[in-house]
């Protein structure tokens, strides 16, 4: 049903374009025909001609016609509202210039000036108009967050209530890196509300993962598809406000640097679990959330001299050792472990070391799980 309306509609647009157009040229077109004086030089007869030949030319172009008016909706649909309405102010301010330039330009008696400098004119201003304003996006949004977000002090009997500022200690963006999409636990995170504000996602960050995506690679290849799809889940859940950034910045070509940059300029958080990308920021003064600090931060603490029951995986590095692994992830190095590979036993914790990787936990066996080695046992 809907297709049928905006299919009626474009022909009705197209019916009106050659209507008009046929009043306008097919006088000339009979006069460059030599039939000037003749009854088809009739002012019904050229629209019904401009108004056949639109009609043709909609049935040959429906198809095409209906593509771009779906790609158009799809675009503005994902746009925010205050995009569209700086956007539309800024066309009718180009228009409205265009107008005062055209009443100049109409005054020269030249038709070929006329009919198509004007044009162009409108078409360039009003083009101009609405970039000047939605690129300046980021600023409009800020001077209105001030007069809105205006500290203000509510005296009452027993407490003061204190409306807090955007600017103070208060980061409302938070931007994603490539690294941290393509981890996936950001999700999770964001679906559990740790995470406050706005989340933004850049678009030469989409770049990059569409290159990842596309890479001949098959890892790299999976881990690219695996970050779209994480994006097309945020995008999806309606308890996550989600924005594309569309800005870029053509002088630099780092996406690292490109992130520290945008999260100056908009006075955003950078999000990620690159550990270089997180000491640069840190230099620059840029604050940054590191997904893998939260998962260390939130481990379980143990203390020496707790037990745990855990099951030897694997040789350790130094002779005797035995590794076993936490349900997190957490490494517990184990004494004399290495006769006790694949079972489960009781460990007695006695220190834990925190690294730049993690957390590694150093572990004896327990007093009765201890047993002799068969070289030593063996008496001659």
């Amino acid at each position: 049903m809907q297709n049928n309306m905006t299919r009626r509609i474009i022909r009705f647009i197209f019916v009106v374009i050659g209507s008009s157009l046929g009043i306008t040229y097919m006088p000339e077109v009979w006069n460059w025909l030599k039939l000037a004086n003749s009854p088809m030089n009739h002012w019904f007869i050229n629209i019904l001609v401009g108004a056949i030949i639109f009609i043709i030319l909609s049935f040959l172009l429906m198809n095409q016609i209906i593509q771009l008016v779906r790609r158009v909706e799809n675009a503005i649909s994902k746009q925010s509202p205050l995009y569209l309405l700086l956007g539309s102010v800024g066309i009718i301010i180009g228009l409205l210039i265009a107008t005062f330039i055209s009443i100049g330009i109409n005054s020269i008696e030249i038709p070929l000036v006329k009919q198509i400098v004007s044009p162009i004119l409108f078409v360039v201003l009003g083009y101009l108009g609405f970039r000047t304003l939605t690129t300046r996006l980021e600023d409009f949004k800020k001077l209105f967050q001030m007069g809105r977000n205006k500290s203000v002090e509510v005296v009452q009997e027993d407490s003061v209530v204190l409306d807090r500022k955007v600017q103070d200690n208060f980061r409302q963006y938070k931007i994603l890196d490539t690294s941290v999409i393509i981890d996936g636990r950001i999700y999770d995170i964001l679906q559990s509300g740790f995470i406050e504000g706005t989340i933004v996602v850049p678009t030469f960050v989409l770049n990059e993962l569409q290159l990842i995506a596309d890479s001949s690679d098959t890892l790299k290849r999976s881990r690219g598809r695996r970050g779209l799809d994480i994006l097309n889940q945020l995008q999806k859940d309606d308890q996550i406000k989600l924005e594309i950034y569309e800005g870029d910045y053509e002088d630099i070509s780092e996406v690292d640097t490109k992130l520290i940059r945008l999260a100056k300029g908009i006075d955003g958080i950078v999000v990620t679990n690159d550990f270089n990308l997180n000491k640069v920021a840190e230099f620059q003064n840029v604050p940054v959330f590191n997904i893998n600090a939260l998962a260390n931060a939130v481990k379980p603490v143990v203390i020496p001299g707790e037990m745990l029951k855990v099951m030897i995986v694997k040789n350790g590095t130094e002779r005797q050792q035995g590794v076993a692994y936490l349900e997190d992830g957490t490494m517990i190095v184990v004494e004399e472990g290495q006769l006790h590979i694949n079972e489960t036993v009781d460990v007695v914790v006695t220190s834990a070391l925190q690294t730049a990787a993690g957390r590694m936990i150093f572990a004896k066996l327990a007093p009765a799980r201890k047993r002799i080695p068969e070289e030593s046992s063996s008496i001659q």
